[in-house]
């Protein structure tokens, strides 16, 4: 014999399920009323019927109220303890469920019970978007903060190549420009230098600009940087150049020289470049000092000159930049006039710990 109270409720649960995640309401519509019908078609079990029914109208009302706006998850939890209620009160086979039926076994609580679980599992269904709504808040502003940071990192990186090199060019083409008729060898001398650090800066951008695109998961996989990144093994070749521009810096090392972590070498000479550039564009003298210090699980760098001193407040990227990149690495940097005249940098970054 055919049980189509079951068949009509079994219809009514699978097309409920296929219409729920497009159409929540009227899924959930769909539902209940195939339950009265099937109730009305199949009078048996009706204790059994009416708990499936329940089970399910809560099963979609959390998932409703996970997937969907408050407004459409509230309406499907007042559709749902209505619908539930209307099998209490208009179908004869759930009668002695009836809360006023105490006498004839039915529960006088079941009225209650049902309203209860249906908010308990809409409840838990707007906990989970509340906690999926966090979630995605947290990782658009940790996205958000990890663009911003790449983006500080490129202005850095563009600033500390570009400002050198773009000083050095203007005082070498400015003192080439002056000795062009007098003394053409100077002159050449300059345009040579021009050319040199023009030619640095540009290989300095490139590599920049290649470790970009490689990093970037839609150019594809790219070609390796043209050079290697520059370190403290590189302030050589920025004291030579440097003396090109009539500025001599005297290096002086003390502590282990032994090979440093690719980023603190990057940082560390950076703010190196910056605070001689400074030196060069705005001190006006003709020699600075660098002291570099290595001991006691941390790198020291001192830049010292005895020229005219200025602002560490000034409206420039500089000392910013060389402030943001100590404090990336765990430290810290200072700038402002000596006690005795003139400018001083000075930074610390903390070394990690010798792997044992």
């Amino acid at each position: 014999m055919i049980m189509w109270g079951s068949v009509v409720f079994g219809c009514a649960l699978l097309a409920s399920a296929v219409m729920l995640r497009r159409w929540p309401l009227a899924a959930l519509a769909v539902m209940l009323g195939g339950s009265v019908a099937s109730m009305v078609l199949q009078p048996r079990s009706p204790t059994f019927a009416l708990i499936v029914v329940i089970c399910a109208a809560g099963l979609e009302i959390c998932y409703i109220a996970a997937t969907r706006s408050r407004r459409v998850s509230v309406t499907g939890a007042a559709m749902a303890v209505a619908g539930v209620l209307t099998l209490l009160l208009a179908v004869p086979s759930v009668a002695w469920l009836r809360p006023g039926n105490v006498g004839s076994g039915g529960p006088p609580l079941v009225a209650i019970a049902v309203p209860l679980f249906i908010i308990t599992a809409w409840l838990i269904g707007y906990s989970i978007r509340q906690a999926q709504a966090r979630a995605e808040l947290v990782r658009v502003q940790a996205a958000a903060q990890a663009e911003m940071a790449e983006r500080l990192r490129i202005a850095r990186d563009v600033h500390d190549i570009v400002a050198h090199s773009i000083g050095v060019i203007a005082i070498q083409a400015g003192a080439g420009h002056r000795v062009f008729d007098a003394s053409p060898g100077e002159a050449r001398d300059a345009l040579a230098a021009i050319e040199a650090t023009s030619r640095e800066t540009l290989s300095g951008l490139r590599r920049m600009v290649t470790g970009l695109r490689h990093a970037d998961p839609e150019s594809g996989p790219g070609q390796a940087p043209l050079d290697p990144a520059p370190g403290l093994a590189g302030l050589e070749r920025l004291a030579a150049t440097t003396l090109d521009v009539g500025v001599r810096v005297d290096v002086e090392w003390d502590g282990s020289r032994e090979p440093l972590p690719a980023n603190i070498d990057l940082s560390a000479f950076r703010i190196i470049q910056e605070a001689v550039t400074n030196v060069v564009r705005h001190a006006g003298t003709g020699r600075c000092q660098v002291a570099i210090n290595r001991q006691d699980g941390e790198l020291s760098i001192e830049v010292t000159d005895s020229g005219r001193g200025g602002d560490p407040s000034g409206t420039g990227y500089g000392i910013t930049g060389m402030r943001e990149r100590a404090a990336l690495l765990g430290g810290d940097l200072s700038a402002g006039p000596s006690p005795g005249g003139g400018f001083r940098v000075a930074a610390r970054l903390p070394l990690p710990a010798p792997a044992r």
